[in-house]
This record gives structure tokens, C-alpha cells and sequence, in this order.
């Protein structure tokens, strides 16, 4: 056993990270915590359902959580960039804490009302907007260099394994009770994070010298834009954002409208959508590492074409679940693609930075083209819309005719043996 555990963890290994007791200890309050986020998701989607009868507002719930990490994302990397990332993290989950407990006080006085749903979750995604560049940008600092690309996949792993079993267990507890026992959980879940987070003291980085914050803005904008990877890559993240995402968009109303289903089904669905993502992200690694960036972009982004035709023609939900598990799967491999190929091309000086413009420009198309595909069920139908979020995945496939994925060392940073990044100039 202790042989197979030592190839199993073994430096460049699948597992590799679990070696390091930070990583560990976060990567495990990291999956309650994405428990927690998921099991809301199914609360606020279905409390919407009965709210309303439109699919705008329902596809706004999802949008609400990603619209805020467009706004502020980019000053968020910022400040993770120029402020102690941990505390960045501490602060933000605490305003997380505070937004979801407020959320489920509400919900069992029975005062959410759809425009207070809305608030109240983009509220929570304010918080996410926050954490998220510190959160990536300080797994440097748990893991050595080698092991990054499997730190990143195993983050990956963690929030899918969550999506997996947060949504059935979501549904079931909805079901068995009510919308706001979803909302409680979610508060707890963030107890742990925060817990891990106090215990975690890693090694004093210097942070970049502080300015004033739109100039630190400015030099992250300034390096991506004259970074020609960073430019490819940031586009096709904007591009698979807007159309890939229209399937968890409209995936409650699917439950709802087309197979006629209950918070379970939802659950299920998005359950299958979890597993899925997990499968593939345990592998997608080797995978890009014999194959590139771009066959496995490309790739994710027809199967997730082929999910969303699936789930327009759904009657069933086995056949609904069976497109939710090859959704998951599209999905999570051309994130976690596109998420790598950014990490490691960014010199750590502006680490946070950088990643908080690929959260801005990749997430923020989910939002809007979440709202935007919600807006074209009610205009003309709910397949219409899948079916035209499709065709858009199968059309973005082109993008490697002309915005190609950088090739595997094409402006690659390199680290030291601290795991840290050297500066690289502007230009």
C-alpha cells in the first residue's frame, strides 16, 4: 500500500499536490465549501421557478452569481496582488458568510421575493468575484512548480466533486423540507474555508509595490494585451463563455418545462453535469500533455455542442441526464485548458492580476450569455435557444484557424524552484 501510495503521489503525478498538508487541508475545505455553493445553486434556481413562470429570470439566477466577477474581477486581482492573498481570501469568505446568512434568515421569514433573490445572490457573487483571483493565485504557494498543472486539475476535481453530489443532495433536501434549508447550508459551508484559512500560514511573499489600484489595473491589462498567448487565450475564453454556458443557464427550466420534472430531477441533472466534469478532469491532463491545447479545446467545445442539441430534444430523464454528464465533461475540459495555459504564462508579479482578466473576460461571457439565452427561450423557444448556443460552440471551432491555443512553451513562464515566477518586462 505505502508503494502505491508513493507512485501514486510521486512529483508530477495525478496526485501529486496531496503531499503537501496545505494543499491538502484547503483542497478538503474547499469541497465543503463548493458543497455548500452548489446546493444553494439548486435553491436559488428553483425558488425562481416558482417565483416566476419567465426563463430570463430564471436563467438571471446563474447569471447574478458570474456578472460579478466581470465587474470586479479585474480590480480583485489587483488587490490580491498587492495585499496579503490570504487575508484577501479570510475577507472575502467572512462577506460570503455574511450575504448567505442574511439570504436564509430571509427565505424562512418567507421575504424573498424574485428581485431580493437576485440581489442577494449577487451579493454572494460579489465575494466569489473577491477570493477568486487570491484563491488561484496562492497555489503557488501550497504545491512546488512541478506539481501546479495537477494542483490545478485537483481544484478542478474538488468544485466538480461537489457539483456532482451538491445538487442531488440539494433537491433531496429541498424537497424534504424547504428552499432555506439549501441557504443555511451554504452559510455553514463557509466556516469550514474560513477555519482552514486562519490555520494556513504560508511563506511571506513580498507583494508587488503598491500603487495606486488603476495602475496596477493598467500593468495587468498592459501585459495581457501584449502578450499575444494571453490574447488568444483570453479570446477564446470569451468565446466558449457566451455559448457554453447556455446549457446550466436553461438546465432548471429544461428540468421544468420539457420533462415535465420536480427539484430532484434538477438535482439529477445537475449531478450527472458534476460527474462528468469530474471524469474528465482527472485525465484531461495527460490527455493535453500528448495531444495540446487546442485538440482538447476544440474537442470539449463540439461534445458540449453535442450536449446542448441533446438536451433541446429531451423527453426523458435518463436521456437529459446522459447530456448533463457529456456537458460536464466539455466543460471542465476546456476550462481547465484555458485556465493552465493562463497560469503559466503569467509571471507571478501579476499573477492575480492576469488571472482575475481571464475571470472577468470567461466568466463575464457566461453571465451575459446566460441572461442572453434566457431572453432567446422567451423571444422564440427553449430548444431554439440550445440549438443556437450549439451551433455557436460548433462555429468557435474555426478559432483555430486564427486564434490559435499558444503552443506548449509559446510564452511560457518559468519557475524556480520556490515556485515563483520571474519578472517579466512589459511591453
Amino acid at each position: 500500500m505505502d508503494s502505491i501510495t508513493r507512485r501514486l503521489t510521486k512529483p508530477g503525478s495525478p496526485l501529486a499536490p496531496f503531499r503537501y498538508p496545505a494543499f491538502r487541508t484547503i483542497w478538503l475545505a474547499m469541497v465543503v465549501s463548493s458543497l455548500g455553493t452548489m446546493i444553494q445553486s439548486v435553491g436559488a434556481q428553483w425558488m425562481m421557478t416558482d417565483l416566476t413562470q419567465s426563463h430570463s429570470m430564471v436563467a438571471l439566477v446563474q447569471a447574478s452569481t458570474l456578472l460579478p466577477i466581470m465587474v470586479l474581477g479585474v480590480p480583485a486581482g489587483a488587490i490580491a496582488d498587492n495585499f496579503d492573498r490570504r487575508r484577501v481570501m479570510l475577507a472575502s469568505q467572512g462577506f460570503m458568510l455574511v450575504a448567505s446568512t442574511l439570504l436564509a434568515i430571509l427565505a424562512w421569514h418567507g421575504e424573498i421575493g424574485p428581485g431580493l433573490l437576485v440581489l442577494l445572490t449577487l451579493a454572494v457573487g460579489a465575494g466569489t468575484a473577491l477570493n477568486a483571483p487570491a484563491w488561484q493565485a496562492s497555489v503557488r504557494a501550497q504545491v512546488g512548480p512541478v506539481d501546479l498543472p495537477q494542483a490545478i486539475s485537483l481544484n478542478t476535481i474538488a468544485f466538480n466533486l461537489a457539483r456532482s453530489v451538491g445538487p442531488a443532495l440539494g433537491g433531496l433536501l429541498i424537497s424534504l423540507w424547504s428552499v432555506s434549508i439549501a441557504f443555511t447550508v451554504n452559510a455553514a459551508s463557509y466556516l469550514v474555508m474560513i477555519v482552514a484559512l486562519a490555520r494556513w500560514h504560508p511563506p511571506r511573499r513580498e507583494p508587488s509595490k503598491r500603487g495606486r489600484i488603476f495602475v496596477s489595473i493598467g500593468q495587468g491589462i498592459s501585459f495581457c494585451a501584449n502578450s499575444p498567448p494571453l490574447r488568444r487565450v483570453l479570446l477564446r475564453g470569451l468565446v466558449f463563455g457566451l455559448f457554453g454556458g447556455a446549457g446550466q443557464a436553461l438546465m432548471a427550466v429544461t428540468a421544468r418545462d420539457l420533462l415535465g420534472g420536480d427539484e430532484i430531477d434538477f438535482g439529477l441533472m445537475l449531478g450527472a453535469f458534476g460527474i462528468g466534469s469530474i471524469m474528465t478532469a482527472l485525465f484531461v491532463s495527460s490527455v493535453r500533455k500528448r495531444l495540446g491545447s487546442e485538440i482538447v479545446v476544440s474537442a470539449a467545445s463540439f461534445a458540449l455542442g453535442v450536449s446542448l442539441i441533446m438536451l433541446a430534444e429531451a423527453r426523458s430523464l435518463p436521456f437529459a441526464i446522459v447530456a448533463c454528464f457529456l456537458a460536464g465533461g466539455g466543460w471542465v475540459g476546456a476550462l481547465n485548458s484555458l485556465n493552465v495555459a493562463m497560469q503559466l504564462r503569467s509571471p507571478d508579479v501579476i499573477l492575480g492580476r492576469c488571472l482575475s482578466i481571464y475571470q472577468a473576460v470567461t466568466f463575464g461571457a457566461v453571465a451575459l450569455g446566460a441572461y442572453g439565452w434566457g431572453w432567446v427561450s422567451d423571444w422564440q423557444s427553449l430548444p431554439f435557444a440550445l440549438y443556437a448556443a450549439a451551433a455557436g460552440l460548433f462555429a468557435s471551432m474555426l478559432l483555430r484557424f486564427v486564434v490559435p491555443m499558444p503552443r506548449r512553451d509559446e510564452g511560457r513562464v518559468d519557475l524556480d524552484a520556490d515556485g515563483k515566477a520571474g519578472e517579466v518586462p512589459m511591453r
